[in-house]
């Protein structure tokens, strides 16, 4: 596995941290402060990590085996395809529509969290680009499921972990943190439309820039991961 494949996979999630929905829920629970917020908001993250890294077992499952039919410089073209396509289709993401109700936790118990996690899960795929955009690479990389599952387990764990920060930020600092939690709630609310086109613009550059990298050997692609 090329340290390539893992700089493009692991940078996908980094930007995948960017999710306005976890992000979101989290803020919520932790301002309305639940009992036992901890564990709710435990059980929210560790559904929406196990869904999509199961989703993703199936996806590298199904991929591989169409993969190992299709000419690599056809996939990585395809793939080249896509990176443009995002990149243009950024600039065209529609407003947020202000019928549509924003996600409330308003039973807080472990069985709405799980299926809280499970709703973003289903329902966030504009900023599941990265994600998918992941899959792809690796697909494209033709790792065995000995390379390729630990490395999707990293991208799912880090596409949670400020739901985690945040939770060690509130559990250390409480109520001090407040009026900040507020205004962040409020700017993610307000801007999710700038965010979402953000994160498929950075995406469709970085897939294009790996399948760029696979395509012209010749041509030196400079990533962030070298």
């Amino acid at each position: 596995m090329s340290i390539e494949t893992i700089g493009a996979v692991l940078g996908l999630a980094l930007l995948d941290t960017l999710s306005p929905t976890v992000i979101g829920i989290t803020l919520y629970l932790l301002l309305t402060r639940p009992h036992r917020v901890g564990a709710l908001l435990g059980v929210y993250l560790g559904s929406v990590a196990i869904a999509y890294f199961a989703l993703g077992v199936l996806l590298m499952l199904g991929l591989g085996a169409v993969a190992s039919l299709v000419d690599d410089t056809v996939w990585a073209w395809g793939q080249a395809v896509l990176g443009a396509a995002l990149i243009v289709g950024s600039y065209f993401i529609p407003d947020k529509n202000p019928e549509r109700a924003s996600i409330r936790a308003r039973s807080f118990s472990m069985r709405s969290m799980l299926l809280l996690g499970l709703g973003t899960w289903l329902f966030e795929f504009a900023t599941a680009v990265p994600y998918f955009g992941a899959i792809g690479i690796m697909t494209s990389a033709d790792l065995p499921a000995v390379q390729w599952s630990p490395l999707l387990g990293g991208y799912v764990t880090i596409m949670v972990i400020p739901g985690i920060l945040l939770l060690v930020a509130w559990a250390a600092m409480g109520e001090r943190l407040r009026a900040r939690f507020e205004r962040w709630q409020n700017k993610l609310s307000s801007g999710s439309r700038t965010v979402v086109s953000w994160i498929v613009w950075i995406a469709g550059c970085l897939i294009l820039l790996e399948a760029v990298d696979t395509l012209f050997t010749e041509v030196t692609v400079a990533t962030p991961w070298g």
